[in-house]
């Protein structure tokens, strides 16, 4: 699947990990997916920011927290932007709803307008509107590439309703063995999910987004995390659609590892 640069609103159309340490987390993700570092200028001096290619073209971000979120022990986090087309007035109708907005809608100089929110359970989520459309875009649903996202909620309800209003998300509801799971939709297209964790299986676990990364075999990834300093959260497990991991890189940072029986149109 090609690099994509045609995300509507209400689409997932970025991810990017915020890491303790820049250098050696892209180092590791370079080993395990062969990703490469493109790092560039950060604009008026603030920390390190760089993209992870894959054969030429994007496939995440890459940022290195500052001092004060090191020293106050923010552990390493991969986020997931929905693409709006006002990031401002999305902004606006987000804390009109409830949520609180930890970064205000910034320009980003001849790339576009990010914002960063925490919805009204306290998840992070950022806003992102584009305004370079020609840029070498986002590869997504190719083995090593952005694949899937998942709201692990203990407010499901009130999740989809707050989204719903913001985005203008869609629902389909999953028949799970545990709780309930609902398919997001925007736009007709299937964007991700949103899970109940209220059972006692995640006891312990934050609310949150989590990022799926897609790769050809799911037990061999697996296996090369723990290997590679990393560690292995949920083994390698069949599901329905193939197979998928929780994992966690050297830093804390935690992700899932989606292997897919059939790839979907």
């Amino acid at each position: 699947m090609p690099a994509r640069n045609d995300f509507a609103p209400g689409e997932f159309c970025w991810i990017d990990l915020a890491a303790h340490d820049l250098a050696a987390a892209a180092e590791w993700y370079g080993k395990l997916f062969g990703w490469t570092l493109f790092q560039q200028e950060t604009p008026g001096g603030g920390p390190p920011y760089g993209f992870l290619m894959q054969n030429g073209a994007a496939v995440a971000g890459i940022g290195e927290m500052n001092d004060e979120m090191k020293s106050r022990g923010v552990p390493p986090l991969w986020n997931t932007y929905v693409c709006s087309q006002d990031c401002a007035r999305t902004e606006s109708r987000a804390r009109e709803l409830g949520a609180n907005v930890v970064f205000p809608t910034t320009e980003v100089p001849g790339h576009g307008r990010l914002a960063f929110l925490t919805d009204p359970e306290g998840v992070t989520i950022a806003l992102w509107e584009s305004t370079n459309h020609m840029g070498p875009g986002f590869v997504t649903m190719e083995p090593g590439s952005f694949s899937w996202v998942e709201l692990m909620t203990r407010t499901p309800d009130a999740s989809k309703g707050f989204y719903a209003d913001l985005f203008g998300w869609d629902y389909a509801d999953v028949p799970m063995p545990h709780g309930s799971y609902s398919m997001i939709k925007s736009g007709g297209r299937d964007q991700g999910g949103v899970m109940d964790v209220n059972d006692k299986m995640f006891d312990g676990m934050p609310s949150h987004w989590q990022v799926y990364l897609m790769t050809a075999d799911c037990d061999a990834a697996t296996k090369q995390v723990a290997e590679l300093g990393g560690r292995v959260l949920v083994p390698s497990t069949p599901i329905p659609v193939g197979k998928f991991s929780v994992v966690q890189d050297p830093q804390g940072g935690t992700f899932s590892l989606l292997e897919m029986s059939s790839t979907p149109c």
